[in-house]
């Protein structure tokens, strides 16, 4: 997958059976997605994320069979709508069932949270988990499904590695082989701190990604310290992560990119 300014559209999975919120079938939660991911490939995007973020509460560090079973079947309702490089995050931290649904459904990559150091999110306590995750993808064959990891992310407390800062944390999720590290700001929708992410520059090897607070307004501050922005936020009505997809502000981004590109 080629990562060069790319911009990845965060897809919204609604919420699967089983969680508190879910109101649709397995069907129309497959027909939403589909359109979603049509419109931001006819929008010129260059890649997609599925997430299942309507499924507050979230559970911590693996899901049930349900969910798993449901997200492939998602996943690959995506993969036959569009031909754009495909990825997928399952929360929370459910880092080796999105490796089992890239795997079956022929996505590119996953993206995985709690990969190295510890830290306290909103569902508890993360465990690092990059020694266990990278041997799951190779006994399954996976080694070509790129594995993208969060880093001091969002939602979460970092008191108990406040020695260790954002760079020593990307040096060491690289040394624990992610093929690319994720920059969030403290919430979802939330800006990075750009002194953070300048921090990088010469640290990484491999490539930046920004997860959150992506505008196009914003965009021109940060195009040179990432090598891609995975945007969901910005692209819903209101630029409130809930709402449908707006064609409007789709537009107006991608003309933005198109304006920095050139």
């Amino acid at each position: 997958m080629n990562l060069n300014k790319s911009i990845i559209g965060m897809v919204h999975v609604q919420a699967l059976p089983g969680t508190p919120r879910n109101k649709f079938s397995i069907a129309e939660i497959c027909e939403i997605a589909a359109q979603e991911a049509k419109q931001y490939e006819s929008a010129g995007l260059d890649g997609i994320i599925i997430e299942n973020m309507h499924d507050v509460p979230y559970l911590k560090g693996s899901v049930g069979p349900e969910i798993t079973a449901a997200m492939a079947v998602v996943a690959k309702a995506v993969r036959d709508a569009v031909k754009l490089p495909l990825g997928i995050q399952i929360l929370a931290g459910a880092n080796k069932e999105a490796l089992a649904v890239a795997k079956a459904a022929n996505f590119q990559f996953i993206r995985a949270e709690g990969f190295v150091f510890g830290h306290v999110a909103d569902e508890g306590y993360f465990d690092a988990c990059a020694g266990e995750l990278m041997r799951y993808r190779k006994s399954i064959g996976a080694e070509d499904i790129l594995v993208f990891t969060d880093i001091k992310k969002k939602h979460s407390s970092h008191a108990i590695t406040s020695d260790v800062d954002i760079a020593e944390t990307a040096h060491a999720a690289e040394f624990f082989l992610s093929d690319g590290v994720i920059v969030t700001g403290s919430s979802t929708g939330k800006a990075v701190y750009l002194h953070e992410l300048k921090s990088l520059k010469d640290i990484v090897h491999g490539p930046v990604l920004i997860g959150s607070g992506i505008t196009a307004e914003n965009l021109s501050e940060y195009w040179d310290y990432s090598s891609a922005f995975i945007v969901g936020s910005h692209f819903k009505e209101d630029g409130y992560w809930e709402n449908p997809v707006s064609e409007e502000r789709l537009r107006r981004f991608m003309e933005t990119v198109a304006q920095l590109r050139n």
